[in-house]
């Protein structure tokens, strides 16, 4: 019996009487290694309150920090946080705030508005806004109010932030943006006009030049006129004297009536051409000034480039030699929004070749397809890589100051693109090009 006892003791759960050497190394191990798991917990417990704190503390020199009013409140609407600005504003302290309901921030008439508000925060789960009044020692202070819901782990609304800044701010902030906006729109003004006085300075240079030539040889011929008059009134006041025939051949040879008579053919012919020409040129520039307001209309472009281009070159001091290449291609716009686009680009041509010997500007107009294609180039330094990107921005100008306003191009452009046209940078071996493509009349051929 006391054997099968024995071998009971042996096969059973009982515990041995004592460990051996391996089993208390293990116990040990096992002993270091749980102490080392609790350190390192430790060290990340520490770690982790250590980072805590310091976001508490950058969360609460937030707050302290903020001009704007900022209130968190739970999901039962009772209010859970506030930022400095509030206390400042409402006069509370920060222990009198926290708990209180909501509503006893803004007035009495506002808060079933607010009510509505939050409900309608967390069924959407969206944020709204509106406009209420902040209950101050001063009055009512009128806020433009944001709320947007707290979300917990699973995604349900757990309170709602507040976030609100005083509407008199707001009012200055929108009339100092106002006051800049019109600044700005009054200094734009004032460099178009300049921009268009500098091109009616170039206009009237080309227009006192072109018409010095016909009126001076208009005067002139007067002058002539004049004379000849007088030789033709001495002859017949001896005719109503009743002078001799003899005595009227004598007369007529000493005043060279019979040369006189085919001078004065030549010098009405001549006054004629004169005042014709004065006529073109104040048929052109009629043409050339219109405002292009009103309906759009089909013109040739081709011929008001050509007018355009010419009025331009009128009067410049550099010599500058214009060829072209124009067909005829009929487009549908405004003539005077196009003349304008074309003397921005010949003009910008000019400016590039002054000083320049044999400079030469190419103007082509012809008919591609279904466009109106314009190119004007001339054999100039060229545009610089650098300012390729940046050439039809408003303001941006490579000349000198004081030679221009860097609009010319940019009111191109924009007008390229009122007529349903683009304007473009073109290649080209040497100098600078630039396109113009716009639609033509009926779409063109095929």
């Amino acid at each position: 019996m006391a054997r099968m006892n024995a071998r009971r003791d042996a096969t059973g759960p009982a515990r041995p009487p004592h460990f051996s050497d391996d089993a208390w190394i293990e116990v040990l191990s096992a002993m270091d290694r749980t102490y080392a798991n609790l350190v390192d917990y430790q060290e990340r417990l520490e770690r982790q309150n250590a980072e805590l704190m310091e976001m508490r503390g950058f969360l609460t020199a937030i707050l302290s920090s903020m001009s704007d009013v900022l209130i968190v409140a739970d999901r039962a609407g009772r209010i859970a946080q506030v930022s400095r600005s509030v206390v400042t504003m409402t006069g509370r302290s920060e222990a009198e705030a926290l708990g209180a309901p909501l509503e006893d921030m803004f007035g009495a008439g506002q808060h079933p508005m607010l009510t509505t508000v939050l409900q309608k925060v967390r069924e959407r789960r969206r944020g709204a806004s509106f406009e209420c009044d902040l209950v101050t020692p001063q009055g009512p202070e009128p806020l433009d109010l944001s709320v947007a819901p707290r979300l917990d782990d699973r995604g349900r609304v757990d309170g709602y932030v507040l976030t609100g800044r005083p509407l008199g701010a707001l009012r200055k902030a929108y009339a100092e943006l106002t006051e800049s906006h019109d600044a700005l729109k009054t200094a734009q003004s004032f460099l178009v006009r300049n921009e268009k006085l500098a091109s009616l300075g170039r206009l009237l240079a080309g227009v006192a030049h072109e018409l010095n030539n016909p009126i001076s040889f208009v005067y002139a011929n007067t002058h002539a006129l004049e004379r000849y008059v007088g030789k033709f009134e001495s002859y017949f006041a001896r005719v109503q004297d009743g002078a001799s025939r003899d005595e009227l051949i004598a007369l007529r040879r000493d005043l060279r009536l019979d040369r006189e008579i085919a001078n004065l053919r030549e010098a009405i012919n001549g006054a004629r051409d004169g005042a014709e020409r004065v006529r073109d040129i104040v048929e052109d520039l009629r043409r050339l000034s219109s405002d292009g307001s009103g309906e759009t209309v089909v013109f040739d472009l081709g011929e008001t480039a050509r007018i355009a281009a010419e009025w331009v070159l009128r009067g410049m001091k550099q010599p500058v030699r214009l060829e072209t290449a124009i067909e005829r291609a009929e487009v549908a716009g405004r003539m005077g929004h196009a003349q304008q686009v074309v003397m921005n680009l010949v003009q910008n041509a000019v400016d590039a070749l002054d000083g320049r010997e044999g400079g030469v500007i190419r103007l082509s107009v012809r008919p591609e397809g279904a466009l109106a294609v314009l190119v004007v180039a001339d054999n100039g330094p060229g545009v610089a890589e650098g300012a390729r990107a940046s050439i039809f921005d408003p303001f941006f100008t490579t000349k000198p100051v004081g030679r221009g306003t860097g609009l010319g191009l940019s009111i191109s452009h924009k007008i390229a693109e009122e007529h349903g046209g683009t304007l473009s940078l073109a290649e080209t071996k040497d100098g600078a090009a630039f396109r113009l493509e716009l639609p033509l009349a009926g779409g063109g051929g095929a």
